[in-house]
């Protein structure tokens, strides 16, 4: 039997406050075998999000071991961090991250320019990726110029560029109608059908139950598995709205959303 490409135990993390120190993680523990679909649920200030983060390391627990095809990725610096999210993590976020003055393709290239790939390399990784998710006659526009669900369908390429082991998605449909989503949720079932590991974040029952293993969480601790109980059941376009634009996660000003549409935590 394999070893499991994804090993926390322990996993604490915690957040100073000026009133007191915030435990949004308390003493985790997580097995997450290779090309699993896994779902984590939980009410609003749970751990979920906290959790994919330091899956994806883009976090560093207080406390535990945490150890990716079997090693000890813990404590890495930033420059080791980087490489290996480079090389295995894929990422995608309910706000989408793409760069508002770059094209669509350029903005699937960026991962493989921060990793040192060539230009021409580049170009045809990020056109494969694009025709992947069916947006091959859109790789010269804008964001601005394509719709929520075209914005995921590129964001889930940029995800896929770098052809990573584990894919973290947070809330990807929260800004989606349903209709799109289930589009977007098809997408996910192709990927993680090649074998992708992927965790999914979400508060929408639908996008829960494509998973074959579902974890709700509740005060930064796991309280239950399999399907979510009822009263996790709400979705994220329930929760609010958020403002402007943000930074992404490679540095750069993003599109945060498609006019008239929210978002949820």
């Amino acid at each position: 039997m394999s070893s499991p490409l994804v090993s926390l135990a322990g996993i604490e993390r915690r957040y100073p406050r000026a009133e007191r120190e915030v435990r949004a993680l308390a003493g985790v523990d997580l097995e997450i075998a290779r090309g699993e679909l896994i779902a984590l649920t939980g009410p609003s200030g749970s751990g979920k999000s906290t959790l994919l983060h330091v899956i994806g390391l883009l976090e560093t627990p207080n406390a535990g071991t945490y150890r990716f095809d079997g090693e000890d990725v813990s404590h890495l610096d930033d420059d080791a961090r980087s490489l290996r999210r480079g090389r295995d993590i894929g990422f995608v976020f309910q706000a989408f991250h793409l760069i508002s003055h770059r094209t669509i393709r350029e903005n699937v290239e960026l991962p493989l320019a921060y990793g040192g790939i060539d230009e021409p390399a580049r170009r045809t990784r990020a056109l494969r990726a694009l025709a992947t998710v069916g947006l091959e006659s859109r790789t010269d526009h804008r964001p601005g110029e394509l719709s929520g669900g075209e914005q995921q369908r590129a964001a889930i390429a940029r995800a896929l560029v770098g052809e990573p082991r584990l894919l973290l998605a947070d809330e990807p449909t929260g800004n989606l109608d349903e209709r799109t989503a289930d589009g977007i949720l098809e997408l996910f079932r192709a990927v993680h059908a090649d074998g992708t590991t992927v965790v999914l974040v979400t508060h929408d029952e639908r996008v829960a139950a494509i998973a074959g293993r579902r974890l709700a969480l509740a005060e930064g601790r796991f309280v239950e598995s399999g399907p979510p109980s009822p009263a996790l059941r709400e979705t994220s376009r329930q929760r609010g709205e958020v403002s402007g634009g943000t930074t992404s996660p490679f540095g750069e000003r993003s599109e945060a959303k498609p006019p008239g549409e929210g978002e949820g935590s």
